[in-house]
């Protein structure tokens, strides 16, 4: 990215920008893999709070004091490339995934050693039992496609689950809501030179919340985070919709406007961007996870993609533009309510226990424990 002005190449930052999408999927997985059961979730807000971090930065490194200037642009593009070199100097001190060691390559004793590795003398005796049930339940069956996860009878909930979810997360409103913030800003009385400064309170907002949430995800669960989140989003964006429309006729709507943006992206720190990125690795077996990693971080940034083209026609709508990413954000919540279950402190055979429980209306289905084979996968592998 820093030598695409020298070279005239946007197609460099289209490269770069297709790297970081693969990078930002292989890193999410291995990290879930590595954590154990009970810091799960607190390791998948790691993955947001860094986000989070990145784009703080972003903001703090664009203002015109610093790289934010029309000679200084491409470094700023290129800030990330120092970060990638970093981990790229230090992967190799990192060992494999324990998971994929013994579940993919079925080598017990390298998945002891990286376990030791990274936990240290700690007992992971629980955790690699944990591992060797669901193995036995996975019948040697190796890594499945994208396709082959489409195909699968057996995990269609937890399919809709990666295709609602991530589709929501960049459809949830979150980056229209950045964009009216200088409005909102503005409107408040900050002078127009001083709004790229006052926007730094809304990445900031982002970080200290993501932050927080290490403290309150273990004890709450992800699944009410994450519906409660969508749920607090879509009432927000509808007053959000009110106050700004009628911002210009009441002198003190936008101050209103103000703490709703603040609040917006509150909910949206602590709900989807702290639960979304590890669900896939926490609702499907081993042999399916890359494939729903694939297809999760696929449909994210094909709805990013889509978004940016849709819009600058969808700000002709103004304040009402917030009533899409409304309802968005509702069938999200409502889905996530009444059709996820709860994935802390649980292992894949529990959770995929519970999407069974929860949708099969076979009683006998309904009465399965999580120490049973998973009869559905092993019925999903694809024959052609």
């Amino acid at each position: 990215m820093i030598l695409s002005q020298t070279a005239v190449s946007f197609e460099m930052i289209m490269v770069a920008r297709f790297l970081y999408g693969v990078g930002l999927s292989a890193q999410t997985m291995y990290l879930i893999e590595c954590a154990p059961k009970r810091l799960r979730g607190m390791v998948g807000v790691s993955v947001a709070t860094f986000l989070s971090l990145g784009r703080f930065s972003g903001q703090l490194l664009g203002i015109r004091e610093l790289l934010g200037t029309k000679k200084d642009w491409p470094w700023l593009l290129g800030f990330n490339g120092f970060a990638a070199l970093f981990q790229l100097f230090t992967l190799p001190f990192l060992p494999e995934s324990p998971r994929f060691l013994l579940l993919e390559r079925g080598d017990s004793q390298a998945s002891a050693k990286a376990f030791e590795r990274l936990w240290g003398k700690n007992d992971y005796s629980r955790e690699l039992d944990d591992m060797m049930k669901e193995k036995a339940s996975l019948h040697s069956i190796p890594n499945q496609s994208v396709l082959e996860l489409f195909q699968s009878r057996s995990l269609r909930w937890q399919l809709l689950t990666i295709l609602i979810a991530f589709s929501s997360l960049q459809l949830s409103g979150i980056n229209a809501v950045y964009f009216y913030s200088f409005e909102v800003l503005s409107a408040a009385g900050i002078p127009h030179d001083k709004l790229a400064y006052a926007a730094l309170g809304t990445g900031l907002c982002e970080l200290v919340t993501s932050t927080t949430c290490f403290i309150i995800i273990e004890s709450m669960g992800k699944k009410v985070l994450l519906y409660r989140g969508y749920i607090a989003m879509s009432v927000t964006l509808g007053l959000l919709t009110i106050t700004v429309y009628f911002q210009k006729s009441v002198s003190w709507l936008p101050y209103c406007s103000l703490v709703l943006v603040f609040f917006f992206i509150f909910f949206f720190a602590i709900g989807p961007a702290a639960t979304t990125a590890p669900l896939p690795g926490e609702i499907l077996p081993q042999s399916f996870k890359s494939a729903g990693y694939t297809l999760g971080c696929t449909i994210n940034w094909m709805g990013l993609f889509a978004l940016g083209m849709l819009f600058p026609t969808m700000v002709n709508l103004e304040s009402f533009c917030f009533l899409i990413f409304l309802v968005f954000c509702l069938v999200c919540g409502l889905y996530v309510a009444f059709n996820v279950p709860e994935t802390k402190n649980r292992t894949v055979l529990e959770i995929t226990a519970e999407f069974e429980r929860m949708h099969c209306k076979d009683e006998t289905s309904q009465k399965k424990k999580p120490e049973q084979d998973l009869s559905g996968i092993k019925s999903c592998s694809t024959k052609f």
